[in-house]
C-alpha cells in the first residue's frame, strides 16, 4: 500500500540537502600553512638524488675528450708544435692524438720536406723507421743540420717551439772584403765548426761583412733576427775590434729594416786608446748611443744580434733578398776576428 506523502518527503530532503550543500560552500575553507609545510617537506628532492641526476646528465653530454682521436688531432694540427706537446700531457686521449703522424707531418715544412727528412738517417741511426714526431725533433738538432746546396756552405733547421726555419750560412757564403788573398783572410780548420772551417782575419783595414739570404726562404710572417757568430784569436792576438764605432744593419729588399751600433769586443783598454768607452753606452758628438754587446754561447762561439725582420709571404718578396751587414767604421789595422757565419732565426 503506497505511503501517502512519501514522494513528497523525498522532494523535500532532497531540496534542503542541495541548500545545505550550497550554504557549506559558500563558507570559505580554512587553510593550514602547517599541514602544507609538512607536505611539502616530505616530498622535497634530496641533494644527493640531484647531484646524481646531473652527473647522469653531464655524461650523456659529448666531452671534448669522447671525440674521435682524428678529430681531436685535426684540431691539433691546426695550432703549434710547443702547443700539440702540452696537449699531450691532458689526458691519454689527447696524448695518443697530439703524437699522430697527421699532426707533426703537418709541423715539417713541405717546400724542403724531402730534402729535411733526407738527413735524418744519419741523425742517429735508423731514420727512415721513425715516426713523424721523432723525425720532426730531429730536425730540429741544430748541431747536425741538413746542407742546403752543393758546398754545403747554408744549413738549416727547425725551430723547436713554433716549427719555423732557421738558416746559417758559412763564412765562405759571405762577403768579405779583400777575400781573394791570404793577406786578408784565411780559411783554416776549426773544431767547433758545423761547417769544418773558419774565416780568420789576418789583417785589414776596412772590414764590412754582408750576408744574403732569398726572402722566400723564410717562414712566412714569422719574426726572425739575423746573428752574427764569431770568436777572437786565441792569447789575445786581436786588435781594432773593441773601437771606434761598429755598425749592423739588416734589409729586406733594399728597404732597411734596422740598424745597430755594436761592439764585437768589449775592452775599455784598447778603447780608451780613441778616447772613448765600449760599454753599454759611448759618447758622439754630444750624444748618447745605445751600443749592444755579444753573448757566449753554449756551444762556445759568441753572436751580436744584428737586426730583426719579419717577412709578410707576399709575391713581391720571391725575388727578394734579405742582407745582413756588419761594418767597423774608420780605417785602422784590424785582426784577430775569427768568422764562423750569419744565423737567421726566429724569434718566441
Amino acid at each position: 500500500m503506497p505511503v501517502v506523502g512519501a514522494g513528497r518527503t523525498r522532494a523535500t530532503t532532497t531540496a534542503t540537502n542541495s541548500r545545505r550543500t550550497s550554504s557549506v560552500s559558500s563558507y570559505p575553507v580554512p587553510v593550514r600553512p602547517d599541514l602544507i609545510r609538512s607536505y611539502s617537506t616530505s616530498y622535497r628532492i634530496h641533494p644527493s638524488a640531484m647531484a646524481a641526476a646531473a652527473e647522469g646528465a653531464r655524461r650523456r653530454e659529448t666531452q671534448l675528450g669522447d671525440l674521435p682521436a682524428d678529430c681531436l688531432a685535426q684540431a691539433i694540427a691546426l695550432t703549434s708544435p710547443r702547443d700539440a706537446s702540452r696537449c699531450a700531457a691532458v689526458s691519454p686521449t689527447f696524448r695518443a692524438a697530439a703524437d699522430s703522424d697527421h699532426v707533426w707531418q703537418r709541423f715539417i715544412p713541405s717546400d724542403d720536406a724531402q730534402l729535411l727528412l733526407a738527413a735524418l738517417p744519419a741523425k742517429g741511426g735508423g731514420g727512415g723507421g721513425r715516426n713523424k714526431k721523432d723525425a720532426y725533433l730531429g730536425l730540429c738538432d741544430a748541431a747536425s743540420a741538413a746542407a742546403v746546396g752543393g758546398d754545403g756552405g747554408c744549413r738549416v733547421w727547425l725551430d723547436r717551439a713554433t716549427g719555423a726555419k732557421c738558416y746559417a750560412l758559412s763564412a765562405r757564403r759571405l762577403s768579405l772584403p779583400w777575400d781573394d788573398g791570404e793577406f786578408s783572410w784565411r780559411f783554416t780548420p776549426h773544431p767547433l765548426s758545423r761547417f769544418g772551417e773558419v774565416a780568420e782575419l789576418v789583417e785589414c783595414t776596412c772590414l764590412d761583412i754582408y750576408g744574403r739570404l732569398p726572402a722566400a726562404a723564410l717562414t712566412p710572417a714569422a719574426p726572425y733576427a739575423a746573428y752574427l757568430v764569431y770568436d777572437t784569436a786565441a792569447g789575445g792576438r786581436h786588435r781594432g775590434l773593441s773601437f771606434p764605432d761598429q755598425e749592423t744593419a739588416v734589409s729586406l729588399g733594399g728597404r732597411p729594416a734596422a740598424h745597430h751600433a755594436v761592439c764585437l769586443r768589449p775592452d775599455d783598454a784598447e778603447a780608451r786608446k780613441f778616447g772613448g768607452a765600449s760599454g753599454p753606452r759611448r759618447g758622439g758628438g754630444g750624444q748618447q748611443v745605445l751600443v749592444r754587446q755579444p753573448r757566449r754561447r753554449e756551444d762556445g762561439w759568441w753572436e751580436m744580434e744584428m737586426g730583426r725582420l719579419r717577412t709578410a709571404g707576399g709575391r713581391e718578396e720571391e725575388q727578394e733578398e734579405v742582407v745582413a751587414s756588419f761594418e767597423a767604421l774608420g780605417w785602422y789595422p784590424k785582426s784577430g776576428l775569427v768568422l764562423h757565419g750569419i744565423e737567421f732565426r726566429p724569434l718566441h
